[in-house]
């Protein structure tokens, strides 16, 4: 698919023409009738940031009061918590913190990994992962393979944003550019590490501007093919602007409206449809709630995510949430599939259960 096609789909209103279409590169690509889900905890171990983003409600200054560093007994036991409640991964992202050295987040991780060492550390954004090399003076490739074997498991998406750097630009600051962002899932890949892609859309960007990123993280899949997943969700503004104010340099900061569930089932069936070479998308009902969450897995989505039994950063900004597995598993139930668990590579965790509900259900219908 061309930019230009994409464009032209991302214009497209017939809401229902892009579902199906979406839904039957899914159901091609996943024949299986099954839908998956995971168990994880979002665990921010820090919200000192150094980077200013007009979007966010979570991070703080490292002097600022709020400011924390979360101890090392209060993480193992949010761990703890999270394998008892049958999880096999943890989320693990903070602020940019301007003073911990490497060597700080390497014993981090050490740490879990000797008390935890079945639970995947799904770490650490690229903006992050840039800033380590930062503190560290050290090159990228060599912070990767220092983490890697400290015990980090596998690289998320976040601070994706909009693979644009006008976008980026504009509404942060102290954050790694474009290039940057890709270079580290590209060395991360090389080394053998697998990750996740994003997409957090709805705010400055233009529909060229989404399709752009979509390309960017589709060339770069087509080089190291070390994406395992994309997930894209809508800026979800603050419900007060952040404790810094909205306005600088003269940039209209006013509130931006939150995109609705229609540009954001539009939006995610595009990128089914665009980016070929990934292989699962999820659904983000964190941000859009249980039923359009659910109704995701007619516009292109695999799988429901995670269980997110810890959130903070969207928290924040005010739209909470929340679903138990018992409502997961029974989404994608009334859907017509069956629910598997799976760990961040998409292997099956569980026997899957059968149901008087059955794969059956029909694809979307329109008039196109």
């Amino acid at each position: 698919m061309t930019p230009g096609e994409g464009l032209s789909l991302l214009q497209e209103q017939d809401l229902l023409a892009l579902g199906a279409a979406a839904d039957s590169v899914a159901r091609r690509l996943h024949p299986e009738p099954y839908r998956t889900y995971n168990i994880d905890r979002n665990i921010n171990y820090s919200n000192a940031c150094t980077a200013v983003c007009d979007f966010c409600a979570f991070y703080r200054p490292v002097d600022h009061p709020e400011a924390y560093v979360l101890e090392p007994a209060r993480l193992y036991a949010k761990i703890s918590e999270t394998v008892e409640l049958g999880g096999d991964q943890i989320l693990l992202q903070g602020g940019l913190h301007p003073t911990l050295p490497l060597e700080w987040y390497e014993d981090l991780l050490r740490g879990i990994k000797q008390r935890f060492p079945q639970v995947n550390i799904h770490g650490f954004s690229p903006p992050e992962i840039h800033h380590f090399t930062k503190i560290s003076k050290q090159p990228l490739e060599s912070v990767l393979t220092r983490l890697k074997e400290a015990g980090l498991g596998s690289l998320p998406g976040g601070g994706g944003k909009i693979l644009v750097d006008r976008v980026r630009r504009q509404i942060t600051r102290g954050k790694c550019l474009t290039d940057d962002w890709l270079n580290v899932h590209r060395v991360w890949h090389r080394l053998g590490g697998r990750s996740s892609a994003t997409m957090m859309f709805g705010h400055i960007e233009t529909l060229e501007e989404r399709i752009e990123h979509l390309g960017r993280i589709r060339d770069l899949q087509d080089e190291t093919g070390g994406f395992t997943a994309f997930i894209c969700w809508t800026m979800q503004p603050p419900e007060k602007p952040p404790w810094f104010g909205n306005r600088r340099d003269g940039v209209d900061m006013s509130p931006i409206p939150a995109a609705g569930g229609f540009e954001y089932l539009k939006t995610q069936a595009v990128a089914r449809l665009y980016l070929d070479n990934i292989p699962n998308i999820q659904s983000s009902w964190v941000t859009q709630g249980e039923k359009i969450g659910q109704t995701a897995l007619f516009f292109g989505a695999n799988d429901m995510g995670s269980l997110m039994i810890e959130e903070n950063v969207v928290a924040e900004a005010g739209t909470v949430h929340y679903l138990s597995l018992a409502t997961i598993r029974r989404c994608i139930e009334e859907a017509g599939y069956i629910p598997r668990q799976r760990n961040i590579f998409y292997e099956y965790l569980d026997t899957p259960v059968l149901t008087t509900r059955t794969a059956t259900s029909p694809p979307l219908e329109s008039s196109a």
